[in-house]
């Protein structure tokens, strides 16, 4: 059904084009409104490897409507990571730049962050970027409590991102970041960052 166009001072038809009424993300209510939060969070990268987000990364850990505010629960992947403060500031600005308002950003500590919330999408991207993921793949789900690994043994050193050696050498524990290690290829000589389990 169409609505006729409304009348000017002398009954005849406005030819003006008219207003239509905009529905914004804030104007959904319950789920809707969750899973407009989810797709604009799905837009914001880690600032350190801007390939994958922070879903993908593990570090945004659940949306929730309380009321009318979203609350969106962060964690982590190691205490005192400098990173943090940026990934609050892109979450708040893709909420606010969607018409998400009003929303809190906590940060939670526990359960602690592991490289076990990466899915094997996540492990593909890193590797296409050229860094080494993670060497265990969990096949729990992220919001599992995961174990804690004691390893007795050193671990296989990890296969070269670049050309998929796995002849690779220890360089240094810390790569680009506390949470990578460096390590370089035998075969290609390349050096590359190996992002170390947690």
């Amino acid at each position: 059904m169409t609505m006729a166009a409304p009348l000017d001072a002398f009954g005849l038809a406005d030819p003006r084009p008219q207003k239509r009424e905009q529905v914004t993300p804030n104007s959904a209510t319950g789920p809707a409104r969750v899973q407009a939060a989810y797709a604009a969070l799905e837009a914001v990268m880690d600032p350190e490897i801007p390939v994958i987000n922070l879903r993908e990364l593990g570090v945004l850990r659940d949306v929730a409507l309380q009321g009318d505010t979203l609350h969106i629960t962060i964690t982590p992947t190691y205490a005192g990571c400098p990173a943090m403060a940026q990934m609050r500031e892109d979450i708040e600005a893709a909420l606010h730049n969607q018409g998400l308002s009003p929303f809190a950003v906590r940060t939670v500590l526990s359960p602690a962050w592991t490289t076990d919330w990466m899915s094997a999408s996540t492990h593909d991207k890193l590797r296409a970027y050229g860094i080494a993921p993670p060497a265990h793949l969990s096949t729990e789900s992220a919001n599992t409590a995961q174990p804690i690994r004691w390893h007795s043994k050193p671990q296989t050193t990890p296969a070269c991102p670049q050309c998929a050696s796995p002849l690779t050498t220890l360089i240094a524990q810390s790569g680009s970041t506390a949470c990578k290690a460096l390590y370089r290829c035998v075969q290609c000589s390349e050096p590359f960052d190996y992002f170390k389990p947690y």
